[in-house]
């Protein structure tokens, strides 16, 4: 570029554009995608029927608030409608919290191996992302106190995290809220939080109920399986609501994302269902990595719907990965996010997860 063209603003330059898991192998194969923790068994028909029925409304624009949505989002969970904000997917929303909050000269914080969205949203505002040392894969509180400063405005914890699949229990949340500046925005990122146990689900929206600098975010992307659809929430106190809505973009939720989340809601068989397949096939694989410990394969204890495993012996990550793809499996490799030793691997139908199974084995020079 010359000085006679535009020129971006130096912070945007720092960003390195977000990768999305691969569907495909180097040579353009289809590969079935375990790499972007998609859910395994589909789509509630209830949400599928609501998506046909509302095609026909194409060429009007959706609702701008949101309204029912909210409404039903706030009758699941016991909250005001008031509270809730809707956005393109919770990435829009933590994209809005940072821009909302922070900017050039402030700091926005995060743990080591957390979701890649951070980096990206704080640097799109002009603020600096900071990155606080992690325990075992693990967000470690103590770590994100010591790493505030004056500057810190905004601090992003994922829990479950992504990727690594860690989870904070809420006193940990907590512990980690109260040591924070109250001018400091604690934003508790849960697209995971529907494949925890049920009875701490509620744990950081009543957090949020309770104090004016929190933000809890959820999406419809992973347990509800409406990736395609781009639909997610945010709730908090009045006036970090306020912000959001004033800078999210007008009808930023479609008719037919509105409207298969709507349905999705109100099938929560299948969100049980989901959570279910996703603890037993997880385990199975848990304990296939375990069993496969002697050659140098572990994994991250994790409540998400997905495992990172540890390749520390003959078997590295790369070959794993490429052995995988060979199987006709994507999974996802992060060299890029300090874990060149490890792949996520998302839970996939059972028939898929004993293929992988299957694969590591062989690999690792066990029987299948």
């Amino acid at each position: 570029m010359t000085a006679l063209t535009p020129q971006p603003k130096p912070y945007i330059l720092g960003i390195h554009a977000y990768q999305p898991g691969k569907s495909k192998s180097a040579t353009g194969k289809p590969l079935i995608k375990l790499s972007a923790n998609e859910n395994p068994l589909g789509t509630s028909t209830q949400a599928l029927a609501a998506l046909a029925a509302v095609r026909a409304e194409a060429a009007t624009y959706p609702d701008p608030d949101s309204l029912a949505l909210r409404e039903k989002i706030a009758a699941v969970h016991e909250l005001d409608p008031a509270l809730v904000v809707c956005g393109t997917g919770s990435d829009e929303l933590l994209n809005l919290a940072a821009q909302g909050f922070a900017g050039a000269g402030d700091e926005v914080l995060f743990s080591r191996h957390s979701f890649a969205v951070y980096d990206i949203a704080a640097r799109r505002c002009g603020a600096t992302p900071v990155e606080a040392p992690d325990t075992a894969f693990t967000a470690d509180v103590d770590a994100l106190l010591a790493a505030v400063t004056p500057r810190t405005r905004v601090v992003f914890l994922a829990n479950p995290n992504n990727p690594t699949g860690s989870w904070l229990p809420p006193a940990e949340v907590a512990r980690l809220h109260a040591g924070l500046p109250q001018d400091v925005l604690l934003v508790v990122d849960e697209a995971y939080g529907e494949y925890v146990a049920p009875e701490y689900q509620t744990a950081a929206l009543a957090l949020a109920a309770r104090h004016g600098n929190v933000l809890v975010t959820r999406t419809f992307s992973k347990i509800y399986g409406l990736a395609a659809e781009r639909i997610g929430w945010a709730t908090g106190a009045a006036p970090l609501i306020d912000v959001l809505n004033r800078i999210r973009g007008p009808f930023n939720v479609t008719a037919s994302g509105q409207a298969a989340a709507l349905a999705a809601l109100g099938d929560q068989a299948f969100v049980t269902a989901s959570r279910e397949h996703n603890a037993r096939e997880r385990a199975r694989l848990a304990e296939a990595v375990t069993m496969l410990g002697n050659h140098g394969l572990s994994f991250v204890p994790s409540e998400a719907n997905f495992l990172l495993v540890l390749f520390e012996g003959r078997v590295t990550a790369a070959a794993a990965l490429e052995a995988l793809g060979e199987e006709g499996y994507a999974v996802r490799h992060l060299p890029s996010q300090g874990l060149p030793h490890a792949l996520r691997i998302t839970i996939g139908k059972s028939d898929d997860m004993s293929r992988v199974i299957a694969c590591l084995k062989r690999l690792c020079g066990e029987a299948a």
